[in-house]
């Protein structure tokens, strides 16, 4: 990677793109291109989106659990092959949680099936940056919530911290 990288709060004209890049991101779940034009928009301030040369590379997607602000839920983080191993995705959640605007998150929440490995790996690598806990803990179930359809996927909690720490 270059110094090249920018990360920015996503536009309303960056949604296509992002429905473009999930889409090459198997086994990423697409969503409507519809849903990424809101995730753009409605959830910009919680969302980031990674631009090398002026490509898209990556997007996180993200918001506030709304009877819990002060957690933020990470929708979907994705990276595009060319910029894989190279941290881009600790690096996306690390700039979104320096944001002004989000400096009052406490925590931050997913979910993962048990074998999503490089999950499981940047969650753990972000619980460490900001020295604290990540909890695991069973939440949609494969047969109860998706019908069989879809791997079980368990609530991942990071947290309670300081965004302050990434910045030491």
């Amino acid at each position: 990677m270059t110094n090249a990288m920018v990360f920015k709060r996503p536009a309303t004209t960056d949604g296509m793109r992002v429905h473009q890049l999930v889409a090459n991101c198997p086994p990423l779940d697409p969503n409507s291109s519809y849903c990424n034009l809101l995730q753009c928009s409605h959830f910009a301030a919680t969302s980031v989106a990674a631009e090398l040369e002026g490509e898209l590379v990556g997007f996180v997607s993200g918001y506030r659990l709304p009877e819990a602000p002060n957690t933020l839920f990470v929708w979907q983080v994705a990276v595009s092959e060319k910029a894989r191993g190279q941290g881009l995705a600790s690096r996306m959640l690390q700039a979104l949680l320096t944001r002004s605007c989000n400096r009052d998150i406490t925590h931050i929440e997913t979910t993962i099936t048990e074998d999503n490995a490089g999950s499981w790996a940047l969650f753990t690598k972000l619980a460490k940056a900001l020295h604290c806990p990540l909890e695991r803990r069973a939440h949609f179930d494969k047969d109860t919530h998706f019908q069989g359809q879809h791997a079980s996927e368990l609530l991942a909690r990071v947290g309670p911290f300081d965004s302050a720490a990434l910045e030491r």
